[in-house]
C-alpha cells in the first residue's frame, strides 16, 4: 500500500530539532533537497503499490534520497542507515519533518528501493532537473538582452556543443577463466546431487559417485602452475567437462527416480540452469577450438554479465555493462545501457535528438571519437547543419595548415570533458566496480547513483552554492549589473570561489 503525501515540502527552518535549533539553509543537503523534484514523480512511483492492501510503503523521496546518500558518501547499506539516524540534515533530505534517534527503515530496505526505482524513472528525474536549470539560465540571459534590438537578438539555428562517448562499468566478479568457471560449475552440480539424493535416500542402494576428490586434485594440479601451456589447459578443461557431464546425468537420473526439483530454492534452480548453459558453451568452444561464443557466461552468480572488448591498453576486455553517455553544459546523461556489447555509433542520432528535446535546438557541433564518424552519421549531421569533429573522409591532404591543426587540437580538448566525467564517476562514485548483484538493480544503481543523477546533482549544487556566494559578495541584489555579469555560466563557472 502507498499513501501519497498531501503536505508540501517543509522549509528547513521548520524542521524540529531536539535542542531547539534550526537547520542552516546553505547546507548542501538542504540545497540538494530543493533541487530535486520529488513531488512530480511520486505518482509514477506509487503505481507499483496497491491503494488499499498491505503495509504503507516508504515515500519516493525517502527511497530515492536514501540511494543518493549511499552513493554520494560511498558507504554500505548499513552505514547509510546509521548516518541517517545520526544526522538531522540527512533526515531532512529524505523528507522527515523532525529529528528522530530511531532508524527510519532497515538496511535491507535499500535492496527493495533499488528494485522499485527503475532506470527510466531516474532518467526522468535527471532530465527534469536539467530542464529546470536550463529554463533558469535562459531566463537570466533573456533579461540581459532586453535592451538589444530585435536584429541582434535573433538566435542562431544551432547552438552549443554536444560530446558523446562510451565506457564500461565492470561488475564485482573475479577475472574469469574457462578452467575456473568449469570448476565452480562442477561444485554446484555436486551440491545439487546431495540435495536431490536426500529426498530419495531410502530408494537407492548407494549414492551416485561424483569423483569430487579426484576432480579437485585434477583442477589444483593445473591451477597452481605458474606457467601453463595450451596443451595442459585443454586436457584440464576436458576432464572438468567430463565430470560435469557425469554429474548432470546423475541429476537427470535422480529426478527420474522420484526426486523433485520443486524442493530446490529459486537460487539453486537458477544455478542449475546456468550450469547447464555453461557446460553447453564450454563444450562447444572446446570441440570447435574457439575462444568466444554468443552470450558467453563469465560468472555463475551474475550470468547477465558479458565480456566487453574495449581494445585499450591494460584492459583489452572488461566484464560489466557498457554505457553510452552524452555531455553538454556540465550535465551528463546515460542514453544507453546494455550488458551486451554494441556499437555506440548507432546512438548518435538519438542522442542529438535528445539534446534538441532538452534545449529546443540542435547543437552547433558534435565532438566524438573515430568510431562515431561513419558516412551515415556525417550525412545526417550535415543535413541539420551540425559540425562533426574529426578529419574528413578520404585521402588525407599533403599539407595541413596551422589553423586546421589548431582546430583539430581544440576539438579533441573539448572531447576530453566527458573523459573527466567518466573518471569522476569511477573514482568518486565507484563506477569502477558495481556492487549490485542483480541485472535490474545494477542498471538502477548505474543510472541513478553512479553516473547521471549524482554528477548532475553535484553540478547543480556547485552552481547553486557559487551563485549564493556571489550574491553575498555583491550584496545579493538581483538587479545589480554585477549580478547579471557574474550569473553568466561562461563567466562564473571559471571564477574560483573558495
Amino acid at each position: 500500500m502507498y499513501r501519497k503525501e498531501e503536505s508540501t515540502q517543509i522549509p528547513s527552518e521548520s524542521f524540529e530539532l531536539p535542542f531547539e535549533g534550526k537547520l542552516s539553509s546553505d547546507n548542501r543537503w538542504v540545497i540538494m533537497a530543493d533541487l530535486i523534484p520529488w513531488k512530480e514523480f511520486e505518482s509514477e512511483y506509487s503505481v507499483r503499490f496497491s491503494a488499499e492492501m498491505g503495509a504503507p510503503a516508504k515515500s519516493f523521496r525517502m527511497a530515492n534520497g536514501a540511494l543518493i546518500i549511499k552513493e554520494k558518501l560511498g558507504i554500505s547499506d548499513r552505514e547509510t542507515v546509521e548516518q541517517i539516524k545520526e544526522n538531522p540534515y540527512l533526515q531532512y533530505f529524505i523528507g522527515m519533518s523532525s529529528y528522530s534517534n530511531e532508524p527510519p527503515f532497515d538496511a535491507s530496505m535499500l535492496v527493495h528501493f533499488r528494485e522499485r526505482i527503475s532506470a527510466e524513472l531516474v532518467n526522468k528525474v535527471n532530465q527534469e532537473m536539467v530542464k529546470k536549470m536550463c529554463k533558469e539560465t535562459s531566463s537570466q540571459s533573456s533579461q540581459k538582452k532586453t535592451a538589444e534590438p530585435e536584429e541582434e537578438r535573433s538566435e542562431p539555428k544551432n547552438r552549443g556543443k554536444l560530446i558523446l562517448d562510451a565506457t564500461c562499468a565492470p561488475g564485482d566478479i573475479s577475472y574469469p577463466t574457462d578452467l575456473e568457471l568449469l570448476n565452480q560449475a562442477r561444485l554446484q552440480t555436486e551440491k545439487i546431487i546431495d540435495l536431490l539424493y536426500e529426498q530419495i535416500k531410502g530408494q537407492l542402494d548407494k549414492k551416485p559417485r561424483t569423483y569430487r576428490e579426484v576432480a579437485r586434485k585434477d583442477y589444483l594440479a593445473v591451477a597452481k602452475k605458474r606457467r601453463l601451456f595450451q596443451k595442459d589447459r585443454r586436457i584440464a578443461i576436458k576432464k572438468q567437462l567430463q565430470y560435469i557431464k557425469r554429474n548432470l546425468a546423475h541429476i537427470e537420473q535422480l529426478v527420474w527416480r522420484g526426486a523433485s526439483l520443486v524442493n530446490l530454492s529459486k537460487r539453486q534452480y537458477k544455478m542449475l540452469l546456468v550450469v547447464t548453459e555453461v557446460y553447453r558453451q564450454q563444450l562447444w568452444m572446446y570441440e570447435n577450438k574457439k575462444q568466444s561464443i554468443d552470450d558467453r557466461i563469465v560468472s555463475l552468480s551474475q550470468p547477465h554479465i558479458r565480456p566487453i572488448v574495449r581494445g585499450k591498453a591494460g584492459k583489452s576486455v572488461e566484464f560489466g555493462a557498457k554505457l553510452s553517455a552524452s555531455y553538454f553544459n556540465g550535465y551528463v546523461f546515460l542514453d544507453h545501457i546494455s550488458w551486451d556489447n554494441f556499437n555506440e555509433s548507432g546512438d548518435l542520432k538519438a542522442q542529438v535528438e535528445a539534446f534538441k528535446n532538452h534545449t529546443g535546438y540542435y547543437p552547433e557541433s558534435v565532438h566524438v571519437d573515430k568510431i562515431y564518424r561513419t558516412r551515415e552519421n556525417r550525412a545526417w549531421c550535415k543535413e541539420r547543419g551540425i559540425i562533426i569533429s574529426g578529419v574528413p573522409l578520404g585521402r588525407p591532404p599533403k599539407t595541413v595548415s596551422k589553423e586546421q591543426k589548431k582546430q583539430a587540437q581544440d576539438s579533441e580538448r573539448i572531447r576530453n570533458c566527458i573523459e573527466g566525467k567518466f573518471g569522476q564517476a569511477k573514482r568518486r562514485f565507484s563506477l569502477s566496480r558495481v556492487m549490485a548483484k542483480l541485472s535490474h538493480t545494477s542498471v538502477t544503481a548505474l543510472t541513478s547513483n553512479k553516473m547521471s543523477s549524482l554528477i548532475t546533482t553535484n553540478n547543480l549544487l556547485r552552481r547553486q552554492i557559487n551563485q549564493q556566494r556571489l550574491d553575498i559578495l555583491f550584496f545579493g541584489s538581483p538587479y545589480c549589473d554585477c549580478y547579471h555579469f557574474f550569473s553568466d555560466e561562461s563567466v562564473y563557472s571559471s571564477v574560483a570561489v573558495v
